[in-house]
């Protein structure tokens, strides 16, 4: 569970670190950011509710069953 976490956490770094290389090619002029902000962020927002499911999914019905006693 924690390198699936880790996984995530390094995907989303690596989109914020994209996100912001555009937004800076945008800012000074380099490329045109008409509807492309918009676009992604709605992307984000879609991947960040498909991790948030697939750790739900992961935490709940795969459970790691060591801590219990059965």
């Amino acid at each position: 569970m924690k390198s699936i976490k880790k996984t995530i956490a390094y995907f989303f770094t690596g989109l914020v670190l994209i996100f912001a290389l555009i937004a800076i090619l945008g800012i000074w002029d380099i490329i045109a950011l008409d509807n492309l902000l918009r676009k992604m962020f709605g992307s984000v927002l879609v991947i960040m509710a498909a991790a948030a499911v697939i750790v739900f999914l992961f935490g709940v019905l795969i459970r790691d069953n060591s801590d219990q006693d059965v």
